[in-house]
């Protein structure tokens, strides 16, 4: 589903074969947080999304693991940063944003995706599902 849904949007993307389930499994042990069921089955699908550049449109479960524990337990993030642990990150921009869900109660409890911006620390909705967010950013509607 996931990977058709993404090529009938675009052609410049590809697929990495699917995760395990030890690493999704990862996630919910090192962020103790589940995934949301839309991503959960992406990652069923293809263990992240990557353009012709060989960025990624979806982060891999380890960058997922590496990164959120990277802007959780950075020390000088805490000082200048509200803290992360209510976000869980699946993409960026490129240029130092995020995108991710938010953590409610040690679950996600919405669709909703939400940025991150590194220069002023706001957090922003962004799309209402993880549909809307690949579609948006692979179209350029959104940009942040």
């Amino acid at each position: 589903m996931w990977k058709n849904y993404i090529s009938s949007i675009s052609k410049d993307y590809s697929f990495k074969p699917p995760a395990s389930t030890a690493e999704i499994i990862q996630i919910t042990k090192e962020l103790n947080v589940e995934l949301p069921k839309k991503l959960y089955a992406l990652y069923s699908e293809t263990n992240g999304v990557f353009d012709s550049f060989c960025c990624p449109l979806i982060w891999s479960t380890s960058q997922i693991v590496k990164d959120n524990l990277f802007f959780r337990i950075f020390g000088d993030y805490k000082d200048i940063y509200m803290p992360f642990e209510h976000l869980l990150f699946f993409s960026d921009n490129g240029c130092g944003d995020l995108f991710g869900f938010k953590i409610l109660n040690g679950s996600i409890q919405t669709e909703d995706i939400y940025g991150w911006n590194h220069e002023d620390d706001s957090r922003t909705w962004v799309a209402s599902s993880l549909e809307i967010f690949i579609e948006g950013w692979i179209t350029g509607e959104i940009t942040t």
